[in-house]
């Protein structure tokens, strides 16, 4: 078992295509490789809520907060990844339909899209997660009619449909050589912040040292709000699909309060409580982090850097 580190920092990331996002205290820095090699690093433009409003500081409103701006930043990070490493498409002449979508949207288009796919995505995964697994648990009820009355059967069976769903999606998406370069930049921003909170120089070598899975994870977070979700499942009466999956959206927030304290929780102290909270989430970065190339680490030690405060007010220490 790796020695836990004697500090935790605020710093986190997340990877990008070709690139890096890192997120500090009062920054994020955006790093990709671009096609002649060299890295550009920029930071983008950010107004953390938490920054805005004090009360989004609290426990539990400040894992609201954060997930609000992860994926307004993280939007605006893959619009920055795509466009500085050459992954546009080249298309010849524009069609009619083409030019007028420019004349009407302007530079603006790429958020358009942006946007819709995003509205797109969520919809997906609400019939995945929350629809799917509660239609075909009223499915076995037809052989087995024993298992409707029991709130606790339920919610654990759905609760293990979700969390299958989640593995073959990510299992899936592992084979595409885009998201397998995407998981590898992700295994670089890991080890690359598992160096800085060592306060060890920031060097390819020293990082390439350190493992790959790390505690305050996206993939823990979303693995840990899923088992809240069973948890939360046993408290919900209701077995039609569509009413059931809406009482379970309006209980989000709750969820993700819950997680990002557990997920900061795990990532302060380490003993047995946390290693069997973490387990599970460090389990499934073995498929959502590979090991990266030394020019992957390099991108990531560029992004760190660009968000370490001066004054190591992002240090916690114990």
């Amino acid at each position: 078992m790796r020695e836990k580190t004697k500090r935790i920092t605020s710093i986190g990331g997340q990877a990008l295509i070709e690139g890096i996002m890192m997120r500090g205290p009062h920054h994020t820095s955006v790093a990709v490789r671009l096609p002649d090699g060299d890295i550009s690093c920029e930071y983008l433009k950010t107004n953390y809520l938490r920054d805005r409003y004090r009360v989004l500081r609290w426990p539990f409103l400040r894992g609201i907060a954060g997930m609000i701006d992860s994926l307004r930043i993280g939007f605006q990070a893959l619009n920055y990844s795509v466009e500085k490493a050459g992954l546009e498409e080249e298309e010849g002449e524009p069609g009619r339909f083409e030019q007028w979508i420019d004349r009407v949207f302007g530079e603006k288009i790429n958020n358009i899209i942006m946007g819709i796919a995003g509205v797109l995505g969520v919809a997906l995964a609400i019939l995945l997660f929350f629809v799917l697994p509660t239609w075909i648990f009223n499915l076995l009820l037809l052989p087995l009619p024993a298992l409707g009355g029991n709130l606790l059967y339920r919610s654990i069976i759905e609760g293990v449909m979700r969390i299958g769903i989640f593995l073959v999606y990510l299992i899936l998406c592992s084979r595409m050589k885009e998201i397998h370069r995407v998981f590898e930049y992700h295994g670089a921003e890991h080890k690359t912040i598992f160096c800085y909170e060592n306060e060890e120089p920031l060097t390819v070598e020293n990082v390439k040292r350190h493992i790959r899975f790390h505690p305050r994870c996206g993939t823990s977070f979303m693995i840990i709000m899923l088992m809240l979700g069973i948890i939360i499942g046993f408290f919900i009466p209701f077995s039609n699909p569509f009413l059931r999956s809406a009482v379970k959206i309006l209980c989000l927030p709750v969820t993700v309060g819950l997680g990002f304290e557990l997920i900061r929780i795990c990532g302060k102290y380490d003993n047995l409580a946390t290693r069997i909270i973490a387990a599970p989430g460090l389990w499934m970065q073995r498929i959502t982090t590979k090991e990266p190339s030394d020019d992957m680490i390099e991108v990531a030690i560029k992004a760190i850097e660009a968000v370490i405060p001066e004054n190591g007010e992002d240090v916690v220490r114990r």
